[in-house]
C-alpha cells in the first residue's frame, strides 16, 4: 500500500470512500446523508491540514484509493506539533465493524493478508511523523466500535478521556466516544525548499 499527499484530482476516487463510510454511521460524526459538496469542504482542507491517500495495485499499471486521511495540527501556535487525524477505510475492502456492508473486521483483507485498515492506519502514522509531528491525536473514536479501538491500541494509542453518550449509533443508541493519544518516533522528513 502506497500512502500520498491528496492531489485535488483525487477526490472523485475520494468520494465513494467517504461517502461509504460516513453512511455506515459506526464510525465518523458527519450526518449519513451528506452531500458530495458539503463533504468536499469538510474533508479537502488547506494547509496546514493534509489530506493523504492509500491506494493499492488494482492491475498492472493501475492503482485504486481504498483509504484516505486528515492530518491537521490540534492547535495553533505552541500546539502545532500534535497532529489531529482522521482515517476513513473503504468498507468495500475492510469492514470496520459489521454494519451494512456484511461480516469483517479490521485484519480482514480481500486484497492481501495483510489488513488494509492496519496498513492505512500505519501509513498515516508514519506520514505524519515524517511531517515533523510529535503526537497524534484521534478526537472521536466511537467506544461501540471495539475492533476499531482494538486496532488503534494495537497501534501505540491510548485512551486519555471519554466524552460520555457522545455518539448517536444507528442501533446501539447514545455511546461514548474515546479521545485516544499516541507519541510518534521521530520521521524522515523530506528535505525542504526554502524560498
Amino acid at each position: 500500500m502506497r500512502t500520498r499527499r491528496a492531489a485535488e484530482g483525487d477526490w472523485p476516487a475520494i468520494w465513494p470512500v467517504w461517502e461509504a463510510v460516513v453512511a455506515e454511521g459506526e464510525t465518523c460524526m458527519w450526518a449519513p446523508g451528506t452531500d458530495e459538496q458539503s463533504a468536499r469542504g469538510l474533508w479537502m482542507l488547506p494547509a496546514p491540514a493534509h489530506v493523504l491517500v492509500m491506494e493499492v495495485e488494482d492491475g498492472p499499471g493501475s492503482t485504486r484509493i481504498v483509504a484516505t486521511a486528515l492530518l491537521t495540527p490540534s492547535q495553533p501556535g505552541l500546539g502545532d506539533h500534535v497532529a489531529l487525524a482522521q482515517l476513513l477505510v473503504d468498507p468495500a475492502v475492510v469492514n470496520f465493524g459489521g454494519g451494512a456492508f456484511g461480516p469483517g473486521g479490521y485484519g480482514t483483507d480481500l486484497a492481501s493478508s495483510r489488513g488494509v485498515g492496519r496498513a492505512a492506519a500505519e501509513g498515516m502514522v508514519d506520514y505524519a511523523a515524517d511531517l515533523g509531528y510529535r503526537a497524534m491525536q484521534l478526537n472521536s473514536v466511537v467506544a461501540a466500535n471495539t475492533r476499531l479501538v482494538a486496532l488503534w491500541r494495537s497501534l501505540a494509542f491510548r485512551v486519555i478521556g471519554t466524552l460520555p453518550a457522545a455518539y448517536r449509533h444507528p442501533w446501539h443508541g447514545d455511546v461514548d466516544l474515546y479521545v485516544m493519544h499516541r507519541f510518534l518516533p521521530p520521521g524522515n522528513p523530506a528535505p525542504r525548499v526554502l524560498a
